[in-house]
Order: structure tokens, then C-alpha cells, then sequence
């Protein structure tokens, strides 16, 4: 009895042992016969579950090795992509530059019986922009008291006060600076407008002294009318946004949105007469 249960665990073992080769070889042999086949069916289910686990365990070895690598090669995406971004900045403000200068060209051409001399703001008398601007341009460079300034989207205001190399301009913001005017569609030359603030705070201007029967209207684009010749003509200073009436002195007036933004001037060019070192007065025929 005792060597039959002897017997019985030898074959148990050889019958484990069996099992194992035909596992292993299963995974390796491509051409299998009848018996091996049915016995790796039968095995299925085990490699399976065998194969699954011993995989995942070598995605996640596969992981911890490469890590470091796809740390560093986000890191180094981040930083091209931060490249990128400078680039893209780089080229919006050139083309922004660019722009700047083909208006200002623009305008240069159609008043060419003046002479230009552009100039950068260098601070803010006062440090506020309703004061005006200080320029790095003055007397060295021709410019005198009561000179026009313009941006390339239009009027600024007037040079009020010159030194040898620096001057003050006081830009339409300032209630002080007042400008005749028209509009384009109906070239009325009868009004004239200043700086003016909405209940918003916003730098915007306004046209006084209508007549009540003025046809202007929204959307009109006002430009100076030249009368008095403190202004040469025709520079665009804004859009009509709103028309008032005022019945009881029987006149119009009208709110304009102007074409400049006085809190982001970067470049100015002052208007100088082709004749001024002649008459040492500053007119604009």
C-alpha cells in the first residue's frame, strides 16, 4: 500500500513536470501536433492570464526606466513651445510696426507740402497722460511752440511748450486744446470740438456750436477744417458716435470716438511748415 501511494505521487510529479514543459514549450513552438495543441487549448485560459501579468509588469518596468527621457523631452516641448509664443509676439507687433508706419506714410503723401520730424514719449508731465506727453525731439530739431502733432491713426494735439531737446505736447485729451473742424460728408467748417470724458471715464472728444439745421449725423468721420490755419486740414480725428440737440440755443452738438487711443501712443510725428525758418510763425496754409 505504502509504494502504491509512492507510485502515485512519482506520477503526479512527472505528470506536473509534463504540464510545465508543454506550457513553456507552447509559448515557443510555432508548429504544434494534435496532442500538443489540445493540451495548449487546454492551457489557454492559464497562459493567458499568465501572459497578461507578466506583460503589464513590463509596461510598468518599461515606464520607470524611460521616465526620466519623457521628462526631459517634455521639458524641452515646453520650452520650444514658450519659444513659439515670443515669436508669434514678435511678429504681432512688427506687423502692428509695420502698419504704424504705412498710415503715417499715407498721410505724409497726401500733406507733402509739410515736413515731419518723428519723435518717441518719454514721460508724462505730471505722470498723467491728460497733461500731455513729453517728446525727445526741441528747438535742435526745428520744433517750435504751436506745432501740430499727429500719430498714424490721426490728430493728437499741439506742442505747448520746447526745450533744446525735449518738448511737451498736450493732446486732445486736454480740454484746453481746441480745434476747428468739419465732417466729411457734409464739410460744414462752422464747429469746433475738445477733449471731453463720458460718464465711463473714456477719453473721447466733442463738437460745439452747430447750427440746429447741421446734417451731420452717427458715423460721420470729423477732420479739421484748416480755418484759422492753426491746423492743416483734413486730419482725421474721429467718428460722430452721438448728435445732441440743444433746443433752448438752438444748436447741435456731437460726440466723437476718436481715432487715437492716448493711452497707447508709442510714436508721434510733429508737423513742421516747409517755410517756418523763413516766417519763424507757425501757420498751415
Amino acid at each position: 500500500m505504502k509504494l502504491l501511494k509512492n507510485k502515485l505521487a512519482v506520477t503526479i510529479i512527472v505528470l506536473s513536470v509534463t504540464f510545465l514543459v508543454l506550457i513553456i514549450a507552447t509559448f515557443k513552438r510555432e508548429n504544434k501536433s494534435m496532442i500538443e495543441s489540445g493540451a495548449g487549448a487546454a492551457l489557454n485560459p492559464v497562459q493567458s492570464i499568465v501572459y497578461k501579468a507578466t506583460n503589464r509588469v513590463k509596461e510598468s518596468v518599461d515606464f520607470f526606466l524611460n521616465f526620466s527621457e519623457v521628462k526631459e523631452e517634455n521639458k524641452n516641448l515646453i520650452t520650444e513651445n514658450e519659444k513659439l509664443k515670443d515669436k508669434l509676439l514678435e511678429y504681432s507687433d512688427l506687423a502692428d510696426e509695420n502698419e504704424r508706419l504705412r498710415q503715417i506714410l499715407n498721410f505724409t503723401e497726401e500733406h507733402n507740402n509739410y515736413d515731419y520730424v518723428g519723435c518717441d514719449i518719454i514721460g508724462y508731465p505730471n505722470n498723467n497722460i491728460s497733461d500731455g506727453y513729453f517728446i525727445n525731439k526741441g528747438e535742435n530739431a526745428n520744433i517750435q511752440k504751436g506745432m501740430v502733432v499727429v500719430a498714424a491713426q490721426g490728430l493728437v494735439g499741439q506742442v505747448t511748450s520746447v526745450g533744446s531737446n525735449w518738448s511737451i505736447v498736450q493732446s486732445l485729451a486736454n480740454e484746453n486744446i481746441v480745434v476747428a473742424v468739419m465732417a466729411d460728408s457734409t464739410r460744414e467748417a462752422t464747429g469746433y470740438i475738445k477733449g471731453y470724458k463720458d460718464r465711463q471715464n473714456r477719453n473721447l472728444a466733442k463738437v460745439y456750436d452747430l447750427p440746429i439745421d447741421s446734417e451731420i449725423k452717427e458715423g460721420n468721420v470729423i477732420m479739421t477744417s484748416g480755418v484759422g490755419m492753426l491746423y492743416p486740414k483734413e486730419i482725421r480725428i474721429g467718428e460722430v458716435t452721438k448728435v445732441e440737440e440743444d433746443k433752448v440755443k438752438v444748436m447741435k452738438s456731437a460726440i466723437v470716438k476718436p481715432y487715437v487711443d492716448f493711452n497707447k501712443l508709442e510714436e508721434l510725428f510733429v508737423i513742421v511748415p516747409k517755410d517756418i525758418r523763413d516766417t519763424k510763425e507757425v501757420k498751415y496754409n
